[in-house]
C-alpha cells in the first residue's frame, strides 16, 4: 500500500513539468506562427492601404488585373486609368496593384 501511495507521488511532480513543456511548446508555436505569418501579412496590408490612399493624378500604376496605365482622375472610391491615347477606363481603387515603375516581388 505505501509502495503505491510513493509512486503515486512521485509521477506528479513529472506530470506538472511535463504540463509545463507542453505549454512552453504550444506559445513557442503560435509565437513562430505570429512573427512569421500573420504579421508580415499585416505589414503588408498596412503599406499596401497607404499606397492606395497616397495614389495622385499622373501616377503610372498596375491594377490587379495586369494593364498598365496613368491617373487621369479621382472620384471617392473610383479612379479613372488612361491606358492608350483617348482610352480611358474606370476602376476601383482597391483595384490597383502597385506602381507601374517598381518591379513586382520575385518570390
Amino acid at each position: 500500500m505505501q509502495l503505491i501511495l510513493l509512486q503515486a507521488q512521485a509521477a506528479q511532480p513529472d506530470q506538472t513539468t511535463s504540463m509545463i513543456y507542453n505549454v512552453l511548446l504550444w506559445v513557442g508555436i503560435i509565437g513562430v506562427f505570429y512573427f512569421f505569418m500573420i504579421r508580415p501579412q499585416q505589414k503588408k496590408q498596412k503599406e499596401q492601404k497607404s499606397f492606395i490612399e497616397n495614389l495622385k493624378k499622373g501616377d503610372s500604376v498596375v491594377t490587379i488585373g495586369g494593364l498598365h496605365g496613368r491617373i487621369a482622375a479621382m472620384e471617392g472610391n473610383t479612379i479613372t486609368l488612361e491606358v492608350d491615347r483617348g482610352v480611358k477606363l474606370t476602376f476601383e481603387k482597391t483595384a490597383i496593384s502597385r506602381e507601374a515603375s517598381t518591379k513586382p516581388a520575385q518570390a
